[in-house]
């Protein structure tokens, strides 16, 4: 019962968001114009500061925690390729496997997966917590975005990827917080006041644009949503279940393998929408996804805890 509960309080708020924005934009309070903004103060403000902030806590990267990283980045790094085959299977769009790149790539392991992670095992697991979420990032913001860069329409360009890339405010944030760690620099109590207000405010600037979004899209046939349900499932339980048979033999200690299965069992993250809307993806799609993955994760996500 207690699982249930935790999953409950850390979802619905995150519902009531959405909700928000849905109704702004169902009365017309809210423009169309006012996704982009959001989005872009997300990508270039919000999500950095997050990452900086969640980083800075991090007091050294040891032998375990060094461990930690490779065994998930082995999983991120299947699941993103997983597109191929999912994508010839069901006979989908180029436009639509683009988009399962960033959807197998990223759940939502900040906003939802720290709040769960320290109510099921405590405040000890905040560092390993901010660890995963920046190992997912870090392949959402390279190999994923790599993939849709190189499967686009326009001719390809290494060379202008690249500096696609090394522009990208994300990605920066990821490296800066790597070497904050790696040479324990300490920001001025200032800036890290600043840089948390920034961190705290960008989940309920994305779920009020996603909530803005969704009310000036169709709700979409009942098959839309049946096949988004399809990937729900497999996203959040089939890739985990995989996972956790491969981690129950591994040699990372039980509060890390319990992190690993619960963040790779977490609902579609954010940023994918975000960025499915920046690169002209399937956002429909990427929107119908986090909303159902949302909402299945306060019966989804109990079981797991109950499990692990």
């Amino acid at each position: 019962m207690g699982s249930v509960v935790i999953a409950f309080e850390s979802v619905l708020p995150l519902f009531l968001i959405i909700v928000t924005g849905l109704l702004f934009s169902r009365t017309r309070v809210a423009s169309v114009l006012w996704v982009d903004v959001l989005n872009k103060y997300a990508l270039w403000i919000g999500f950095p500061a997050l990452v900086i902030n969640s980083l800075s806590r991090l007091d050294e990267l040891n032998s375990t925690l060094m461990n930690l990283v490779a065994v998930n980045s082995v999983y991120i790094i299947i699941s993103i390729l997983m597109a191929y085959p999912v994508s010839r299977l069901l006979r989908f769009s180029n436009l639509r496997r683009r988009t399962l790149f960033m959807v197998f790539a990223f759940g939502n392991v900040a906003y939802l997966g720290i709040p769960v992670l320290q109510n099921t095992l405590g405040d000890q697991i905040l560092p390993v917590a901010a660890v995963l979420a920046s190992v997912y990032i870090f392949w959402l913001l390279t190999l994923a975005l790599v993939l849709v860069e190189v499967h686009g329409e326009d001719h390809f360009s290494p060379k202008a990827m690249f500096l696609r890339l090394t522009k990208n405010p994300l990605l920066l944030s990821v490296f800066a917080g790597l070497l904050m760690v790696v040479f324990q620099v300490k920001l001025p109590a200032v800036a890290d006041k600043g840089i948390s207000m920034f961190a705290g405010s960008v989940t309920a600037v994305v779920l009020f644009s996603l909530g803005v979004f969704m009310g000036f899209q169709k709700s979409g046939a009942w098959r839309d949503w049946l096949v988004t349900f399809a990937f729900v499932i497999l996203t959040m339980v089939v890739f985990p279940a995989v996972y956790w048979l491969f981690l129950r033999k591994s040699s990372l200690p039980e509060p890390m393998v319990t992190a690993s299965i619960l963040d790779a069992a977490m609902p579609l993250g954010l940023t994918p929408y975000a960025l499915s809307q920046q690169y002209n993806l399937d956002t429909p799609f990427t929107a119908r996804l986090v909303v159902l993955a949302t909402l299945l994760s306060m019966a989804i996500l109990p079981v797991w805890i109950a499990l692990i």
